[in-house]
């Protein structure tokens, strides 16, 4: 069979060229090149623009108008327009009774908070969490992986008034914070192999060759305590809830507090508490 190619090894745009040629050049093709045509071939304009106008509403708390969206996204008013209304229709964005501004609503977080895997994990973790906090005195969050990342999905706040802690939707860095450095150390071999594929970056890869002694310490103790890496006078306390086969599905954090008023145990006494926690997680 002939296959007709219009690049060629001739100037004559319509010369022929055997199949056995076009499979050598396709496997020349770079993987760049590859994954660009790849995303050509399955494009969808109209998606594309309603997660757009969904992401730039994530990111303002108190709005947008439509000619504020029109000139972030840099589209005709007109494209806009009919996105912004079907996603009114459909209640992932709300109209101010004003009639000029438009927001997130709550369905997106109702949606992620009905899915399975997280709702099995969620639900038994957080008396669990509420009840670590109040004997503590510390807060607590849990997090799961998410692509190249971590999320928090669940948050227990201490009963002071005052407490350090981290909101639920919170990004966490894999490699520069206590939760996801015990991801890391006790991940299966294929989430590994799927991180290192991920991390094209030079410089994401050097940091994690810098901590990979670390981890094999953490996977050995069976948590990590220390400074945290984010904020001075706060010491991490992170423990993996375990999968059957012994890799981390989330991890449980307590961003320890060395409070001046407190009579509660001290550091121990909550890695001690959260491994309770953490037991009775793990292999659900």
């Amino acid at each position: 069979m002939i296959i007709c190619l219009r690049a060629s090894y001739t100037n004559n745009p319509f010369i022929c060229k055997p199949r056995t040629m076009a499979k050598r050049e396709k496997t020349m093709a770079t993987p760049l090149k590859a994954d660009m045509e790849s995303e050509d071939r399955y494009r969808a304009p109209a998606l594309d623009k309603g997660l757009d106008i969904l992401e730039l509403l994530s990111e303002q708390p108190g709005g947008l108008t439509r000619a504020e969206i029109v000139k972030a996204m840099g589209r005709s008013p007109g494209e806009v327009y009919r996105m912004v209304e079907r996603l009114v229709a459909r209640n992932y964005v709300s109209r101010s009774l004003e009639g000029d501004r438009y927001a997130l609503t709550m369905k997106l977080f109702s949606l992620a908070h009905r899915h399975p895997p997280l709702r099995r994990l969620v639900a038994p973790a957080q008396p669990l969490m509420d009840a670590f906090a109040r004997e503590t005195r510390q807060s607590c969050h849990l997090v799961l992986r998410e692509a190249d990342a971590a999320v928090v999905v669940a948050h227990a706040s201490c009963p002071g008034n005052w407490e350090f802690g981290l909101r639920i939707g919170a990004p966490i860095d894999l490699v520069a914070t206590s939760s996801g450095q015990t991801l890391l150390a006790f991940a299966s071999p294929a989430m590994m192999e799927d991180l290192l594929a991920r991390w094209d970056d030079p410089d994401k890869q050097k940091s994690f060759q810098a901590i990979k002694s670390h981890l094999a310490e953490y996977r050995q103790q069976g948590h990590r305590i220390g400074d945290s890496q984010e904020v001075r006078g706060i010491e991490d306390v992170s423990v993996p809830i375990l999968s059957p086969e012994r890799h981390a599905v989330a991890v449980l954090t307590c961003p320890f507090v060395h409070r001046l008023d407190s009579v509660e145990g001290g550091i121990d006494d909550a890695l001690q508490l959260l491994k309770e926690v953490a037991d009775k997680l793990s292999f659900l």
